[in-house]
């Protein structure tokens, strides 16, 4: 830093400075009439001069004396260009103006030429330094996501006398504090953020294969449905051929309609042949229009394996209802099947071929996946109140599934204020307590969740699953519902009849604890067989059963289970595990030590002790844990106390946060620069910012103060002067 001549200034009144040159006048009289009246003595007048000099140092000090020393700075003025270089970069969207039949450039290929000095720096502007920086995240890697706050702010923390910054960006912010942060700093500093947005504001013509929802795991010779999503930016509807590989074998192809400027969902058909591990990848050709080649497929991983869900069935009499879920469920390769009829106005239990006599222990509870609940209650010949409470714990703690199935004898009420009241979705009608009959049929119709949900998928594709579920038999009785319970998922209702709350929910959703609830409001799904056989009724229950089991089914061995959630999870989100350890009784394990190693892609091994749960969820056992590479990792989850163990696989996604093809966001590049009073253009335009970057003034001088006026040294020889005075009276005898 150069120094300049520094200078002596005041800062005071007009008032004070008034007063302290009456007192100095004042003072000057009165010290030459104390001086006079001693006869002119030398050591009288040396104290009256003393005394004076004291008032008028305090005089100066009323009127706050600063020193200003003025600096310019030694370096030269630096304008810093930051451009972004994270993945959303790699975008294809900018398109030649001038000859449009010319293949996209990414935005990263669009900055390339800015990434000169000569381009920023005028040529009559010799004291200008121009440095480039790149950013993106702090994460690892650190290109998968765009912290423009971060960026920002190490600019203006790294370098001194910053004139000025160019930010080259798409504007994806998405992870990181808000890039309004930085940009008040700058705005405090007087520095000028000038934003050149790249990218398109408006969709390309692009086919895009959205997503792929496939499980994490499937059962062997089980058809397994694969929905998938594809959107059309083009300006017409297109013909979508869509396949699907299977260990980089096609399968199967589906050829689907998908409009302009809209998306059409569908569902491809896999059956696995054998149990083991396979990777999934679905692939729609290149358009002859569209400009974005990258997302058209999309591959996951998924474990094929034998099953056998163990299903209670506790009814009462046996209804219609009853007769053909059960027999639908004992058709089923994959359902051991059990079942409890009370008949409580008959001396027995029903019997046969797998019926129990009495309603499992809860040990014995415990090896069941899915239970459905008939027209039962509490009370006699039917649940207990402990049975009740087991019912609840192998929903909450081992995520088990239980399906309500009221019917016309009104059982369920008894229900509402036992231990399944929290479980149970929905609120009976206690006006209405045996359901509501009518002469003319009802028919179910899906809500916006319900056409989107896999439960009540029973057509290939939205439009023939709407179709469908409008062809179905109705129904003469459905239970008295007044409303849905708050945390619920309604997935249809009924066509016509409303209460205050809206149309009668009839098939309901919830989550409770680690396991699912679900609620039928009617008896007549059987119905669903007229003209058809088992095609409806059987897909159907056969989707409710396994939608319930399978958080139970993701890792199971002899006497330990491990699920988690999500079950396909991307770098950095939080995943929840949960374990249940049976003892060698076959008892839940409610205390000890369950450890979870994870081994991830590259080797690393993190040791997770799960905590076990209190109350409700006595029995289980939970953590968490946060991938931080994508690919396959691997569980292994132990007991101490029983030795059991178990493995699984846990497939982990990139991170998504920079997802080619996403928009540009220019409203955030504007907000920073309108926050800064810089200026936001395209890259076609910045020839007119090189204009505002010449005009932009250089750094200030910088002010250093000394305030005199409360300096230590200054009231130091205020003390020392008032010594001297007082030492100097009491020597001359002065009173």
């Amino acid at each position: 830093m150069q120094e300049q001549q520094g200078n002596l200034e005041f800062f005071s009144s007009g008032s004070v400075l008034f007063f302290g040159l009456v007192l100095i006048a004042v003072a000057g009289v009165l010290c030459w009439l104390a001086w006079h009246r001693s006869g002119y003595s030398k050591k009288t007048g040396a104290l009256e001069v003393l005394r004076f000099v004291l008032i008028c140092l305090v005089v100066v000090t009323l009127n706050q004396p600063e020193w200003l020393r003025t600096q310019l700075p030694d370096q030269r003025s630096t304008l810093a260009v930051l451009w972004d270089e994270s993945s959303s970069m790699k975008t294809r969207d900018v398109v030649d103006t001038q000859n449009i039949s010319n293949k996209p450039k990414s935005r990263a290929e669009t900055i390339q030429p800015l990434m000169a000095e000569e381009v920023w720096k005028p040529s009559d502007t010799s004291d200008l330094s121009v440095v480039f920086e790149p950013f993106s995240s702090q994460l690892d890697p650190a290109e998968e996501a765009t912290d423009l706050n971060a960026g920002l702010s190490h600019v203006l923390d790294s370098h001194e006398n910053l004139r000025g910054v160019v930010l080259l960006s798409d504007g994806d912010w998405n992870i990181g504090n808000s890039p309004v942060e930085a940009a008040t700093r700058f705005r405090m500093k007087g520095i000028p953020v000038f934003a050149v947005g790249v990218g398109s504001k408006v969709p390309l013509p692009d086919i895009e294969l959205v997503s792929m929802d496939a499980p994490t795991y499937a059962v062997v010779n089980k058809q397994l449905r694969i929905p998938f999503v594809v959107r059309n930016t083009l300006g017409q509807d297109r013909d979508v051929s869509v396949t699907l590989s299977v260990n980089k074998k096609p399968t199967a192809t589906k050829l689907i309609r998908v409009p302009a400027m809209s998306q059409a969902q569908e569902n491809m058909v896999w059956t696995p042949p054998v149990t083991g591990d396979y990777t999934l990848k679905m692939h729609i050709p290149l358009d002859t229009q569209e400009l974005i080649p990258e997302n058209n497929e999309i591959s996951a991983p998924i474990s094929v394996r034998k099953e056998q869900l163990k299903v209670l069935v506790v009814e009462s009499y046996p209804r219609w209802e009853y007769r053909y879920l059960r027999n639908a469920l004992e058709r089923d390769a994959g359902v051991e099947l059990t079942c409890l009829l009370f008949h409580p106005k008959l001396p027995k239990v029903g019997g046969g071929r797998g019926y129990i006599k009495v309603f499992p222990t809860a040990n014995e509870l415990s090896r069941y996946d899915v239970v459905f609940l008939g027209d039962v209650g509490i009370g006699e010949k039917q649940l207990t109140i402990e049975q009740a409470r087991d019912l609840r714990q192998l929903v909450s703690a081992q995520a088990a599934g239980l399906v309500f199935m009221p019917g016309r004898t009104g059982m369920h009420e008894s229900l509402m204020s036992g231990p399944l009241a929290d479980l149970y979705p929905v609120v009976l009608d206690a006006a209405t307590p045996y359901g509501v009959g009518s002469s003319t049929q009802g028919y179910f119709s899906l809500t916006q969740l319900g056409q989107r949900s896999l439960l009540t998928r029973l057509g290939e594709n939205d439009e023939s699953n709407r179709r469908v579920w409008r062809m179905l038999p109705g129904f003469y009785w459905y239970a008295g519902v007044k409303r849905t319970k708050v945390g619920t998922e309604t997935l249809a209702v009924h066509d016509q009849v409303a209460t205050a709350a809206g149309r009668v929910p009839l098939i309901v959703t919830k989550t409770y604890g680690a396991g699912k609830v679900l609620f039928m409001g009617t008896d007549s799904a059987w119905r669903w067989r007229q003209g058809v056989e088992d095609k409806y009724h059987y897909r159907f229950w056969s989707q409710v059963a396994r939608w319930m089991a399978y958080r139970r089914q993701m890792a199971q061995g002899e006497s330990m289970r491990l699920f988690y959630a999500p079950d396909r999870p991307h770098v950095d989100d939080v995943v929840m595990l949960n374990a249940n350890v049976n003892d060698t009784l076959g008892a839940p394990l409610d205390k000890g030590t369950v450890i979870v190693q994870t081994i991830s892609p590259s080797g690393k091994t993190q040791t997770i002790r799960l905590q076990p749960g209190e109350g409700d969820a006595v029995g289980l056992f939970t953590g968490a844990f946060m991938p931080e590479e994508s690919g396959n990792y691997s569980l292994v989850a132990s007991s101490t106390e029983t030795g059991a163990s178990v493995q699984t696989d846990l497939s982990v996604q990139g991170l998504n946060r920079e997802q080619q093809g996403r928009l540009a966001r220019f409203d955030v590049l504007d907000e920073i620069a309108k926050i800064t009073d810089g200026e936001l253009v395209t890259v076609s335009e910045v020839g007119s910012l090189l204009d505002s970057l010449a005009a932009l003034p250089e750094p200030e001088p910088t002010v250093h103060r000394t305030r005199i006026w409360a300096h230590p040294l200054w009231a130091g020889l205020l003390i020392l002067l008032l010594g001297v005075f007082w030492v100097a009276r009491k020597l001359t005898g002065a009173i």
